[in-house]
Formats: structure tokens, C-alpha cells, sequence
């Protein structure tokens, strides 16, 4: 025996070692799929047997010798006797099969060893049998249900979810995004239903064995990744879109509801069509459907390639019972899982690491999109102040996360679907945009698609295409790279702070930057995170609010440090200056005294409204913030607060009043709430009046939908905090809906008021008006309006009566289902009288909660992170911290969530100690 064929032997078993003994959370690169034929039988007709059942046979391509075959597959039953294995090209075909097979538990490995080596360079076919439960827990593959009130009957549909790793919950594969192939879909189903999949329908055929039976067949897809896989079982009818070519659009939903899917069939094609312009690239498949699924989580949508699913409440649209912000939400959510055709499904992120380049880009480009389509509800100022007010919240906590960041469990998968991916991946992706132009953003975007379709990419390939298009149209000199400037806030958690120190006389001014941190106890001294800063600014002279490009930049060095920065030619000591021009950037800046002391002589002057609504927004958001954790003090905060006696618009009040009801929730049960009371009387009382408070006969004398908007902010406020007239108006309009003839038909309760009627109904009402309105609920066919009445429901200040509704949530009898528990659940937390029981409630009864949303960990999560707003004592946050340490069986795969919730709770505490007294100070002066 020869010193190489000793060598090789050697290799050989080494590689066979190293494969019987692996333990990594990623599946082996030995093998790689190249197509998947994937065989379901569906029974829905006995209650008592929901299974399902099939065969997938995966064509493998070997890339390295290997003698395992490792798929994901968890909860499946798998016949190991009717596995096969067989080599069909290259190299001396041989025979092959599964000698013994595995599970790893931990990484939901299915483990395969074959009987002879897989010889790279060759092709295989695996063929796999498998069933399991068709379950209701609403990942995988899972069944749902509705009434059809002609009946009386309740009807099953099966659906699947597979996002992010689910798919393995319904076949074997290799279940990364990185593995992409196509997919052949053949469907058994009973004939009375219609089956569903990414692609047409290619043939149907009776099934061999089983009478009234049939198999759909589905067109081959294009390569695509399994947790864009989609098929469904159903007997939903649909509305055809009018399109003068292709792709063929339809609208789904269960027969009664298929009068609500007009908006969406007439919105959806507006939307693709936009995106083929934007991205220059047109949709590649040839149909595309949406329908609307009785139960479903998953942020209200899923963008699986030419089905998307949603939650009714994200699809349905009736003039009668959805308000416009509820119309702006669905329109929000198509334009965003249809702007994941392109980003995500077209060009898709290499590992979960980067899904923000999913859900960063689909966040962004739908504002645009719905801004493209619908002016007049100036989207893109809205949305992303909405997002700024969310993200700031979120990421100035130190347990917070980069928006892309390693992730080697699937929990940190599931964790990375937050707000971090979504709203600030999309406000980072803003100022990328504002400060590129937009030649080069559309152009680089569409280098990178066409690069990069059907394959996947990771952000560095995003940073180049982007980066030869800037340096192509002289956009960024050419020492600076997208990469640096963007990994400062794509890798690097939370957000900067800048403070601008002028120098009067010489009309200079210094910068300096460092992480803004909610938790005052932590050193910033000895912090040395640095960010790329596109440094916008106007002057009080000048008032150019509408130049959004950076006239500086804040530098960091190779070595990461803030590089020393001075701005000269600044006017005199007699005029403000603003920083980061219309919120183009995520940061916040903080001034001199002497700046601030300009701008709030201008605030409260006549000339207010000089400064831009945007900017006016990000001043009192600030300063409110800055008086938080003590970088201004609450009498400066009070200050730029005054004025707003006569501001008007919508995004400075929203600013404002999305602090204070920070600050509502932690002095509500102190002997301060008093003040704090006649405080939010005085504020919003003028403007209250001036909006005609809940006066909704003559909507004429609106002027804009942000009026509304404001409108409906201020009532929500304006009713419990008893201003003017706003809870016996809400009284009288509940009154005359309880004495209506049909309340199920006639409701003389405005649209747009109705959260807020409601609520305030229920709060001051009785016993019969809550059962009242839960009538209404049980006999609602809306989904949107079924959540406003789930919503209100839990105004109630009857002790008895939220207990009731807390169980009711959890007893399992289907009234509230599973997907809106959980909003229900945090309705209920978030009340006055509501948040002890629930928190009583849920620190009791974990068990029970813990299974119930087995195995959802985000959903658990969300109910930790509300009930932890509103804790604000030590002696509390000692007790949560031994609860979570004593119930870690319960809350796996959350530490997260878990680590938020306690930092959370920490600075309430802090504030409270600290704050609370001059805060009430200040607002004592302000009356």
C-alpha cells in the first residue's frame, strides 16, 4: 500500500469521524439540494384525525465525500422502511441506501449514514416517507377554522407557516435560507377543496386508493429557500384583479368575507407595479395570490413567494367597520410582504444573521411605495417618525442588539424579528438613501438584484454594488466606503448621541458623540463606540429644512474612535442652529444652553412654525428624553414643551404624548397622578376644543388626514384624563348604540372614535354594557372590528370582570383566538386595573400560559416586555428577577426578551427615585 492511498484512507476516515461526531448548529456543507419533489395527503373531513401525510424525494448534489446525509425534520413521524437512496448521475452509478439513521435533538437534526461513501461531484435521490398531527399551534403545517354562519358548521383549511425554521416541522429538508432549489408540489385532498402553492397548478388526478379524492399538481417553482415554501388545503373563494398582463392576481378568503377583499384586490397589483419600476426588475413568477387565514401570527403576514399569507385584520378591508388607520395598516402590510418578493425571495440573506435585509428593506420601501400611490397620506414622514419613536425606546437599553449579529440558536432567529431588524434596519437604510441621492440608491439596488437573483447575498455584497454607484456619480469621495459608514450602525448596538458645543464669538462648533443609554448607573466614560454621522443642518437665517445631504461628517477611525470634529462659519451668538435636518438620520443631538435657550424663543414666539414639523417633532422628543437621564433638566424640558398650546400638527404632539404616557404608566399609582392630571388637562385641553374634541358629524371641517389623525390621538387621551367633554359625548354615542333596534347592523358610534367610545364606555359603564359590547364581538364578521371591541373590552375598572377576561383568554374554548390573545392579554396589562391581575395572573398560571403558546417563545416574550413597562419599585423588581430566575422551564429560549424586561424595570426604578420629584416640580410650575 502506497504512501497516497494510505493518505486517502487516512481522509476518509477522518471525514467519516468528523461527520459522526458533529455538533454545530448549521447543517454540513457537503451536500447541497438541487431540487425537491414534495408529496402531501391532507385529511380535514374528522375533527378527530387531522394528519397529514407524504413523501419528499430530494435531489442532492454531493460537494465533498461524505457518509451522512443530514436534513432538519422535527415532530415527524418518519417510516425509516420506505427510505430510499439512490445515485441517478455522474461518475460509475452504484447502488446505495441507508445503512442507520439519528437525531440530533438539540440542532433538530435528521441524520442519515449510507451504506456506501456519497463520491463528490455526484447526484443522488433521497426519498423520505413522514406524517404528523396537522396541529393549531400556527407554525409548520397547521389547520384553522371559521363558521360558516349559512350552516352553522365550523370549516377546517390547512395552511402552513415556515418562517424562519419551520419548514422542518412539515418535511425533511435542509432548512437554511442558504439552501435554495425548486420545489415540485403535488397536493392530496378531498375534491370539494381548492389546494394552493407558490405556483399554478399544473394537473389534477384522482387519487389511486381513496374515493372522492384527488392530487393537484403544482408548476416546478423557481429556486428558492424552504422557508418560502407555501401550500394550503381550503375551500376559500377569490376575487380576480383587473390587469391588463400578467402576473395573474387574486384575493383569498373564507366565502362571508370575500366582500371585504376589494381594497386588496384593487391595492395589490398598484404595488407590484411600482416595485418593477423601482427595482427595474419585473415580478419573475406568473401569479401571484394573497389570502387571508382565520389564525395566523407571524406579524400579521408572510411574503412566501406568489402566496402571501396574512392575518385577516392585515387583508380585509369594510368601509363599514375599518377605520382609515386600519385601511393605512393593511395597505402598510401588502406593500411591505410584496416588496419581499424582490428583497428576500428574489435575493435572499445568506443566514439569519442578515434578515434585516429582508425586513429593513420590505419596512422601508413599502413608505415609499404607499407614498407613491397615496400622497395624501404622506406616509414616509409618518412612518418613520412612528419607527424613530419605537427604535429609540428599544435601543437605548445596553441588553439591546445590533441590527445584524451573530445568531447560533434558533431563538436568537426568532429574537432577531424585532424592532431592531425592522424599524431601525429600515431608518438606517433612510439615511443611506438621503445621503446617496437617489441615482445612486436606484441604481446600486438594481446592480444588486440582478447580481444576486435566486442566489443569496450578505450585507458586504449590498455595501459594494452601493458603493460603485456612489463613487460612479461622485456621490462619496472616494476614501470612504458604504461598508464603513453603514457597519457602524449595522453591527455596532444602539445609537448615538451628538453634542454640539458652539463657540459664540468665533462662530465654530465642536462635536462629540457617544451612546445614548436609558440606565443612568452605567459609565459612559469608558464607552468608546463610534458611528459614521451625516452631519445636516440648517440655520435660523437660512431655514432650509428641504437639504437633507450632509454638509459633514463625524468620522471614526481605523481603529473605531470618534475622530475630533469643528464646523466654522456658524452664525452669531443671536441665531439657533439645527442639527440632522428633517430626522434624516437615526440620533438624537443635544445643544449648549445658549441653542437652546434660541430655540425655545423661537418655539414660543409666533415664528414657530419656521422651524419644520419634523424638526419641531425631534426638538421636544429630545429634550424630553434629555431630561430622562439628566442631560437637560425638566425645566428646560418644560420650556420647549410651552408652545405646544398652539402647535397643530400631528407629529409634535406625537412625539410629546409618546413620552408622557411612558411617564403616565409609572406615577398613575403615586400621590402625584393628580398633578400630573391637571398638567395633561391644560395641555391638550386648547387643542382638544380646537379639533372639535369628539365631534365627528361635520368631518368637512378636517382638513387633512393628519388632523384626523391627531384627532384621534387627542380623544384617546382627552377620555380618561376627563378634558371637556370627551367622556360624556362617548357616553351618549354608546347610549344610542345599546338602544338601537339591530346593534349588529345599525352602530351610530363614529368609525373613527370607536376605540376610544368604547373604551370610555366600558370603563364608566356596568356589568351589561361589557357583556353588551362582547355580544357584538361574538357576532362580528371583521376582523378589524372584533380587535377594536377585544381592545376595549378591557377598559373595564370592575375587578371581577377583568379577572373573567383574563381566563377567558387562556380556557381554550376558541371565543379569542390564539393570534389575538396576545394583544388581547397585553390590553389588558396595560390598564389601570388590569396590569396587577395580569401580572398576578401570569406569574401564577406560567405553566398554563407556557403551553398554551408552546412552542412560541416570541409571543411569551411580548407579554414579558409589557408587563415590565409598568414596574417601578425595587421591592417589585426584586421579586420579577426571582420569578424569572425561579421559572426558566417556562421561559426558554428568551433571554432577550428576558434581559430587556429586567433592564426595563431598572430604570423605571431609577426615574422614580430620581426624577419623579422634578418632574413634578416642573410641571407644578407649568400650571
Amino acid at each position: 500500500m502506497n504512501w497516497l492511498l494510505l493518505l486517502l484512507l487516512a481522509l476518509g476516515l477522518f471525514l467519516a469521524a468528523a461527520d459522526s461526531n458533529y455538533d454545530y448548529y448549521r447543517l454540513p456543507t457537503a451536500l447541497r439540494p438541487q431540487k425537491y419533489y414534495l408529496r402531501i395527503l391532507t385529511h380535514l373531513e374528522n375533527r378527530k384525525e387531522f394528519r397529514f401525510s407524504g413523501t419528499v424525494k430530494i435531489l442532492i448534489e454531493a460537494l465533498e465525500n461524505t457518509n451522512n446525509i443530514t436534513l432538519h425534520s422535527s415532530t415527524l413521524a418518519i417510516d425509516e422502511s420506505q427510505t430510499t437512496l439512490r445515485q441517478i448521475s455522474g461518475g460509475e452509478k452504484k447502488d446505495n441506501c441507508v445503512a442507520s439513521t439519528e437525531v440530533d435533538i438539540n440542532h433538530e437534526f435528521y441524520i442519515l449514514k449510507t451504506c456506501q461513501q456519497l463520491l463528490a461531484g455526484n447526484i443522488y435521490e433521497l426519498s423520505v416517507s413522514f406524517s404528523a398531527e396537522l396541529q393549531d399551534q400556527l407554525k409548520g403545517y397547521y389547520r384553522s377554522s371559521y363558521v360558516d354562519p349559512a350552516h352553522n358548521k365550523t370549516r377546517w383549511i390547512s395552511i402552513t407557516q415556515f418562517e424562519p425554521t419551520s419548514a422542518r416541522l412539515a418535511f425533511p429538508c435542509f432548512d437554511e435560507p442558504g439552501y435554495k432549489a425548486p420545489f415540485v408540489i403535488t397536493l392530496g385532498h378531498h375534491r370539494k377543496f381548492t389546494a394552493l402553492s407558490n405556483m399554478p397548478v399544473d394537473r389534477t388526478s384522482s387519487h389511486d386508493t381513496l374515493p372522492d379524492y384527488i392530487w393537484t399538481e403544482f408548476q416546478e417553482s423557481l429556486p428558492m429557500s424552504t422557508y418560502l415554501v407555501v401550500y394550503s388545503v381550503n375551500n376559500f373563494i377569490h376575487k380576480l384583479s383587473s390587469l391588463n398582463n400578467k402576473p395573474l392576481f387574486r384575493t383569498w378568503a373564507r366565502p362571508n368575507a370575500i366582500d371585504q377583499c376589494d381594497f386588496a384586490s384593487e391595492f395589490g397589483p398598484k404595488v407590484l407595479k411600482y416595485y418593477e419600476q423601482l427595482f427595474g426588475i419585473g415580478f419573475p413568477l406568473p401569479k401571484m395570490d394573497q389570502m387571508a387565514i382565520p389564525d395566523f401570527d407571524a406579524r400579521g403576514a408572510m411574503e412566501n413567494w406568489g402566496l402571501v399569507t396574512y392575518r385577516e385584520s392585515s387583508l380585509l378591508y369594510s368601509p363599514e367597520y375599518t377605520t382609515l388607520m386600519g385601511k393605512k395598516l393593511i395597505a402598510n402590510t401588502m406593500a411591505h410582504e410584496l416588496a419581499h418578493q424582490w428583497f428576500g425571495n428574489l435575493v435572499t440573506m445568506k443566514w439569519w444573521n442578515d434578515i434585516w435585509l429582508n425586513e429593513g428593506f420590505a419596512t422601508y420601501v413599502s413608505s415609499l411605495c404607499i407614498e407613491n400611490i397615496h400622497p395624501e397620506w404622506h406616509s414616509v414622514e409618518l412612518d418613520f417618525h412612528s419607527y424613530l419613536l419605537t427604535f429609540f425606546k428599544i435601543d437605548c437599553l445596553e441588553s439591546s442588539h445590533p441590527v445584524s449579529r451573530p445568531v447560533e440558536l434558533a431563538s436568537q432567529i426568532f429574537e432577531s424579528f424585532d424592532e431592531i431588524s425592522y424599524e431601525k434596519g429600515s431608518l438606517v437604510l433612510r439615511m443611506m438613501h438621503l445621503f446617496l441621492g437617489e441615482e445612486s440608491f436606484r441604481s446600486g439596488l438594481k446592480s444588486y438584484l440582478e447580481k444576486y437573483s435566486y442566489k443569496n447575498a450578505d450585507r458586504d455584497d449590498l455595501w459594494d454594488s452601493l458603493t460603485q454607484a456612489a463613487h460612479k456619480n461622485f456621490i462619496l469621495p472616494k476614501d470612504y466606503e458604504i461598508k464603513d459608514i453603514m457597519d457602524s450602525w449595522i453591527v455596532q448596538t444602539g445609537y448615538p448621541i451628538v453634542h454640539v458645543t458652539r463657540d459664540y464669538s468665533a462662530r465654530t462648533a465642536s462635536f462629540s458623540q457617544q451612546r445614548y443609554l436609558l440606565n443612568t448607573n452605567l459609565s459612559k466614560t469608558d464607552r468608546s463606540e463610534c458611528w459614521w454621522i451625516p452631519l445636516s443642518f440648517t440655520t435660523q437665517e437660512e431655514k432650509d429644512f428641504n437639504n437633507t445631504a450632509p454638509k459633514a461628517w463625524m468620522e471614526c477611525s481605523q481603529t473605531g474612535k470618534s475622530l475630533p470634529k469643528t464646523l466654522e462659519d456658524l452664525p452669531g451668538p443671536d441665531q439657533w442652529v439645527i442639527f440632522n435636518t428633517r430626522l434624516s438620520s437615526p440620533y438624537k443631538v443635544n445643544y449648549d444652553a445658549r441653542n437652546w435657550e434660541l430655540l425655545i424663543a423661537t418655539l414660543n414666539s409666533d415664528d414657530f412654525e419656521s422651524i419644520h414639523v419634523v424638526n419641531r417633532a425631534q426638538l421636544l422628543s429630545d429634550v424630553l428624553y434629555f431630561a430622562w437621564t439628566g442631560e437637560q433638566g425638566y425645566d428646560t424640558a418644560l420650556k420647549v414643551i410651552g408652545y405646544l398650546k398652539r402647535e397643530r400638527e400631528l407629529l409634535p404632539w406625537r412625539s410629546v404624548l409618546d413620552q408622557l404616557n411612558i411617564v403616565s404608566s409609572l406615577i398613575q399609582p403615586t400621590s402625584n397622578y393628580g398633578t400630573f392630571k391637571r398638567f395633561i388637562s391644560k395641555l391638550i385641553t386648547p387643542i382638544y376644543e380646537h379639533l372639535d374634541g369628539i365631534n365627528y358629524t361635520d368631518t368637512t371641517s378636517i382638513r387633512n388626514q393628519d388632523e384626523l389623525h391627531l384627532k384621534l390621538i387627542l380623544a384617546s387621551w382627552a377620555c380618561p384624563f376627563q378634558v371637556s367633554d370627551c367622556a360624556a359625548q362617548s357616553l351618549l354615542y354608546f347610549s344610542n348604540w345599546r338602544s338601537a333596534a339591530n346593534p349588529d347592523e345599525n352602530n351610530p358610534v363614529p368609525l373613527a372614535a370607536r376605540d376610544t367610545v368604547y373604551c370610555t364606555a366600558i370603563r364608566r359603564g356596568s356589568d351589561e354594557d361589557w357583556d353588551f359590547l362582547w355580544t357584538r364581538y361574538l357576532r362580528s364578521n371583521v376582523a378589524a372590528e372584533k380587535q377594536t371591541i377585544l381592545r376595549s373590552l378591557s377598559c373595564t375598572q370592575e375587578v371581577w370582570l377583568v379577572q373573567r377576561y383574563i381566563e377567558r383568554i387562556f380556557e381554550g374554548k376558541g371565543d379569542i383566538r390564539k393570534p389575538d390573545s396576545v394583544s388581547t392579554f397585553k390590553s389588558i396589562a396595560s390598564s389601570e386595573v388590569g396590569f396587577l391581575l395580569a401580572k398576578e395572573y401570569f406569574m401564577e398560571n406560567i405553566e398554563l400560559i407556557s403551553k398554551f403558546y408552546h412552542p412560541q417563545p416570541e409571543t411569551m416574550s411580548e407579554i414579558l416586555l409589557t408587563l415590565s413597562s409598568q414596574i417601578y419599585t425595587r421591592k417589585d423588581y426584586n421579586k420579577f428577577k426571582d420569578f424569572v430566575a425561579n421559572s426558566k422551564d417556562y421561559l426558554k429560549n428568551m433571554d432577550q426578551a428576558i434581559s430587556q424586561a429586567l433592564e426595563t424595570i431598572l430604570t423605571n426604578v431609577q426615574w422614580m427615585s430620581q426624577k419623579q420629584t422634578l418632574f413634578t416640580r416642573a410641571i407644578e410650575k407649568f400650571l
